[in-house]
Parts: structure tokens; C-alpha cells; sequence
């Protein structure tokens, strides 16, 4: 302020002061409103305070949105396999605006083929599919994400074909679309979408595999599928190794408040039955429930590469309302075919040539041409524009299968059997383990078993066998599965 003097504090105050003072007057002798001023942003806090930073500004209405579905995913190389050819996404709606437009999108794939083939085709699956689905839909999500699978499988076989090395190679895909309209399933192979609703697990896919075909066709008996007659690792369809595929679509599903969605590859399904994965997903939490299942299949084999995803819906926001049905496309979706517009009004201005020129039959002709090309057009305008969500307000036969999930002493004894294995294992090997929340957990699960609340005692037991779990792969130096929180 003078020079050769620094400002201090007090005088920065005074002249900031005395100037808004003078505004203050000049405002009122030229008859200005003159109800309030603003000072400047430094002065509206203390100087030795800190600022609001607008990046950790929340909004309260996202963050109840977001709260009102939560996923978590994990996937496992398997006990068997040296690469995961397994990969997943989750695209969540970020405000109620996007939900309502496109909803949630959840997918899991599972690859095929030698070398890294597989791992490419599952995620070229994953990353091509949400790409596809985001540009195509305009208004009808349910066609996009049918489109969007039937691009990636274009693309999928586009690969195959440039490379020798990846030729015939090929993913299941399972995508689940949780809509205002409801929950939406768009589907290729055997990886599955189940839907849990009380105690009640619901398959809502059909595999593509050749037991399932063989068994809905009747070419074959219970009882041979029972004894291992058809080979159940044999699947009929997926994304890449044809340049056409066939898409199924189920649903829409009603979604309802606590209702929880669990897509899984076959690394799941194979090695737990129905009753089992709808029980571990009633009785924890979903961050337990997506680690116990993967290391219950790794206990019991491991055969294959894991991959678990699980929804829930745990708001209002998103529950599916009496009469909602998929949006139905706009007008606007799909322009009138350019090529038969050209054709009808050149037969058009030839017909009135010919007419002027007294060549009535072949003006005629020409007319008539000019009339098929235009209802041509219209209609392929119309057929473009009909959405599976136009011709049937439901879509597929789900859900196929339905299990009741009631926590049984039997399934305890199961999991305190591997308890037991794995503790012999940790003795054996001498791995270091705090060993009194272990008993803790132990002991709180016999005395919530003994008392009959079985879904307690399950989760205390879980937990043991995570914790053991989680030691054991740090003690083969295995990578700890990916995990991600949404």
C-alpha cells in the first residue's frame, strides 16, 4: 500500500474496508439498490481458516442415490489354472437422470481358447459391450444392449479371423441391465444371472450348454444326465467363434427393496449347487458372501477360473413401480431409408416425364414402382424402429430354475469340516495366524449354531475360512484375487 512498507493483515482489512465504504456512498448518491455489497471472497473467512474445498463439497441427494445399489465383484484364477481368462464390469448409474436413461449395467464373461485367447475374447466382451450399449441406446435400452452384444460378437470374430492364433476363440457373456422398467438380462453361453429374493434363488438365464439343450429338447433322461452321459462342459453358444450369434433376452424382472442379483461364471455354478450360493447370499453380507463363495469353489477343486458379481438393490429409488414396461422408442430412433426415398422420387419425376410425353403404360409402370419403393421404405422404417421390448412385454421364459435356500445344520458341518482341513493345513506348514479372533469366530459360531440361528453361525464360520483362506494364498505366494468396490 506505501512503498517500501509490507501490507499486514490490519491493513489489508482497512483499505478493503474503506473502499467498499466509498462504493457503498458513490451507490447511493447515483440511487442504486444499495441493500447489501460483497466483499471479497478472502474476507468472507477467517484468515486463518480453512476454506470449503468444492471438490469435497457432497451432494446429499448422490450420495442416497448411490447408496441405493451397491455391487462388489471378485474373480480368482482358480486352483488349477495359470491365467484367468475371466473378466467382469460394472457401470453404475452415478445420478437418478443416467439410471432412468440407461440404468445399471452389470457383465460377466468367461473366455475360451487356447493360449491367450480367451483372456482377450472375455475382455474384449466386457470393455466392447458398455461402449456399444452407451452409443446405440436412444431411448431403448433393451435393443441397445442386444445390439451392443451382437457388435462385441462382430468384433470378438473380426479378431479371430486377422489372427491364427486366436481364431475360433470365444466368450460367454451374461449382462445384466437393472431399468426403471425392471431388471433386464442379456445373454450368450453358461456363465448365469440368478436373482435372490427372501430364501427363494432364482435362475433367470438359460445355459447354452449341451446338457441344458439336450435336457429342454428331451433327447435324454434324468437319470442319464445324473450319471454323467453328456459331457457338461460342452456349451452350444458364445460371443466370437461365428460371425452371427444369438442373443437371449429375459425380463424384465420386478425389482424390489433387498432384492440381490448374482452373476457368476461357470468356476461358480460348478462347483456349488443352487441351494448353496442362495444360502451363502441370504445368510452375509455381499463383501463376505463374493469372498466365501470363491474360496468354497477353490476348497473343493478349483477347477476353473472364479468370477462373482453381486447386486443389491437397497433403496427405493430404484424398485421397479407398479406399470412401468421399457421405454418404448421415439419416432425420432429411425430416419426413413434414404435409398428408397432416391428410388421413389426418381420413378416418381420418370413416371411424370413419361406422362408428359404421352408413354402412358410405362408412365404406369413407373408409378407403380415409385409407390412399392416408398411403402418399402416406410415399412423397413417400422420393422428398424420395433424394438423385443415393442413385440412382447415379456421377454424369454425366466426364470428357469428356483431353488428354496434355508440354512440347514448340514451346511455348518460342511463348512466346519473345511475349517478343520484348513487348520491342519496351517499346522503343517507353520503359517504365523493370530489365532484368537479365529477361536473367537469359532466360538461364537457353535454357540449361534447350538441356539439353532443358523444364518449367524454361517457368517461367523465364513469368516474363519476367509481369514484361513486369505493366509494361504500369502503363504504359496498366489496373487490375491482382484476386488473392487462400487
Amino acid at each position: 500500500m506505501f512503498p517500501g512498507r509490507k501490507q499486514s493483515i490490519a491493513d489489508r482489512v482497512f483499505w478493503v474496508s474503506f473502499h467498499a465504504r466509498v462504493r457503498l456512498s458513490w451507490r447511493k448518491f447515483l440511487g442504486f439498490q444499495t441493500d447489501y455489497i460483497t466483499l471479497p471472497f478472502e474476507l468472507q473467512y477467517p484468515l486463518n481458516s480453512q476454506l470449503p474445498d468444492p471438490s469435497n463439497q457432497t451432494d446429499p441427494t448422490k450420495e442416497k442415490w448411490r447408496g441405493a445399489f451397491v455391487a462388489k465383484a471378485v474373480t480368482d484364477v482358480g486352483m488349477r489354472r495359470s491365467s484367468n481368462q475371466d473378466s467382469y464390469c460394472i457401470t453404475l448409474a452415478d445420478d437418478r437422470e443416467k439410471w432412468e436413461r440407461s440404468g445399471h449395467l452389470l457383465i460377466v464373461a468367461d473366455g475360451m481358447g487356447a493360449h491367450a485367447a480367451g483372456e482377450l475374447a472375455s475382455r474384449l466382451s466386457v470393455d466392447l459391450i458398455p461402449h456399444h450399449y452407451t452409443k446405440l441406446n436412444r431411448g431403448d435400452p433393451v435393443r441397445a444392449i442386444l445390439q451392443a452384444l451382437e457388435e462385441a460378437n462382430a468384433e470378438i470374430y473380426r479378431r479371430g479371423q486377422a489372427n491364427p492364433e486366436f481364431r475360433s476363440m470365444g466368450t460367454t457373456t451374461s449382462a445384466l441391465l437393472i431399468l426403471p422398467a425392471g431388471a433386464v438380462v442379456a445373454h450368450v453361453g453358461d456363465s448365469r444371472v440368478y436373482r435372490l429374493r427372501g430364501q427363494t434363488l432364482e435362475q433367470l438365464t438359460f445355459d447354452h450348454s449341451l446338457v441344458w439343450e439336450m435336457r429342454a429338447s428331451g433327447e435324454v433322461s434324468e437319470e442319464a444326465l445324473r450319471n454323467n452321459a453328456v459331457p457338461k462342459n460342452v456349451i452350444t453358444r458364445s460371443l466370437g467363434p461365428n460371425a452371427n450369434v444369438q442373443v437371449d433376452l429375459e425380463g424384465p424382472f420386478p425389482v424390489q427393496k433387498g432384492d440381490r442379483f448374482l452373476l457368476c461364471s461357470d468356476g461358480l455354478s460348478g462347483q456349488l449347487s443352487d441351494e448353496e450360493i442362495g444360502v451363502l447370499l441370504e445368510s452375509l453380507d455381499i463383501d463376505m458372501a463374493v469372498r466365501a463363495m470363491v474360496d468354497l469353489a477353490n476348497l473343493r477343486g478349483g477347477p476353473d477360473n472364479v468370477t462373482v458379481i453381486i447386486g443389491e438393490v437397497k433403496g427405493d429409488d430404484i424398485v421397479t413401480q407398479h406399470g412401468s414396461s421399457p421405454t418404448p422408442p421415439s419416432p425420432s430412433q429411425s430416419a426413413y431409408p434414404i435409398l428408397f426415398g432416391v428410388i421413389s422420387a426418381v420413378c416418381l419425376l420418370a413416371s411424370v416425364i413419361l406422362l408428359i410425353s404421352y408413354q402412358f403404360p410405362f408412365a404406369a409402370i413407373s408409378l407403380a414402382a415409385a409407390v412399392i419403393a416408398a411403402v418399402s421404405g416406410w415399412v423397413k422404417m417400422y420393422s428398424a424402429t420395433e424394438s423385443p421390448a415393442d413385440r412382447s412385454s415379456k421377454l424369454g421364459r425366466g426364470p428357469h430354475r428356483k431353488a428354496q435356500c434355508k440354512p440347514t445344520s448340514a451346511f455348518i458341518e460342511q463348512l466346519k469340516n473345511l475349517i478343520k482341513e484348513m487348520q491342519e493345513w496351517v499346522a503343517e506348514t507353520g503359517v504365523q495366524i493370530d489365532q484368537k479372533p479365529l477361536e473367537a469366530s469359532m466360538a461364537a459360531g457353535k454357540q449361534a449354531a447350538a441356539s439353532r440361528d443358523y444364518k449367524q453361525a454361517i457368517h461367523h464360520y465364513c469368516t474363519v475360512l476367509v481369514t484361513l483362506m486369505r493366509h494361504a494364498r500369502a503363504k504359496v505366494d498366489v496373487k490375491d484375487e482382484d476386488s473392487i468396490d462400487y
